[in-house]
This record gives structure tokens, sequence and C-alpha cells, in this order.
């Protein structure tokens, strides 16, 4: 197993951008975030992700990170059926934003490789507000902005 590799820059939807991108910021090596690994897949545990959807016939996908109240719906130009309705409902109940993905940071996640392999609703959700890692008094209000987006996200497809 490679230390230090942002396991969520290790999905095969657009890696080698991901690596060219994170190369060129400074990230070449292990490293607390934003290190691509040496390929896709490299790390157990993105692997192990990989390997779960694939087994599962989802109807889509949510992936969770803290910072910035924002829900991330689409990978480059593939705009999955319904993907911005469900992101629009989402956004009504946890008070975050629908926004696109800075392009510095649009490759190798989950919800990328999920909406490039299945053309189905992605989403990665940015809970949360402040500098990482995020105080656990902001645990009450995390749970209460996203509880609407995890039973939305279960009864919607």
């Amino acid at each position: 197993m490679l230390g230090g590799v942002d396991l969520n820059l290790q999905f095969p939807a657009g890696w080698n951008q991901a690596r060219q991108i994170k190369y060129a910021q400074g990230f070449t090596s292990p490293a607390p975030r934003d290190f691509v690994g040496y390929g896709p897949l490299t790390e157990p545990e993105a692997l192990a992700i990989y390997n779960f959807t694939l087994s599962h016939n989802f109807s889509l996908a949510i992936a969770y990170h803290t910072q910035g109240q924002e829900i991330y719906w689409n990978f480059q130009n593939i705009n999955p059926p319904r993907g911005l309705d469900i992101a629009n409902q989402f956004a009504v109940v946890s008070g975050y934003s629908v926004e696109d993905v800075p392009f510095n940071s649009s490759f190798a996640g989950y919800k990328d490789w999920f909406i490039q392999n299945y053309n189905r609703p992605g989403y990665t959700i940015e809970a949360g507000l402040g500098q990482n890692p995020l105080p656990i008094s902001q645990f009450n209000e995390i749970y209460q902005d996203n509880l609407g987006i995890l039973v939305l996200g279960a009864v919607l497809i």
C-alpha cells in the first residue's frame, strides 16, 4: 500500500489529466492531500469502492467531502439524465448550492468515474465550512443539512 495518496484522485476518469494538474501544482510525491498516486486504483480503499460499485446496480452515487456547502453534479460534458434536477432537489433540502466543479478539481474522483462509467447521477457533497479538519461542533448542523439529501437519494430513483 502506498502512503499519502489522495483517495479521491484514484479513479479512472481523467486520471492522467488529474496527474498533470496536480504535478504542475507541485504534488509529485506522497502527501497529506492532492497526490494522485502512481496510477489509478493503486490504493486498496479506492479499489474496494470501485469493485463494490461494479458489483451492484446503483441508481446514483453520493461522495461526501468537507468544505464549502456545495453540490457538484456532473463530470466534464457528461450530464446524466435527471442529474441536475436531483442536484437542485438536494440543494432545496440542504441549503447547499449547486456548483460546477472547479476545473483543477474535476478529474479522477469517484463521482467522476461513476458518471463516466454508468451515465447515472453522481454527486460530490461538500459538507460544512471552515478549516479541515472541521470541528466536531459542526456535526449536528452538517447532519441536519444532509439528512434530506440521504433520504431523497434513497427514494428518488
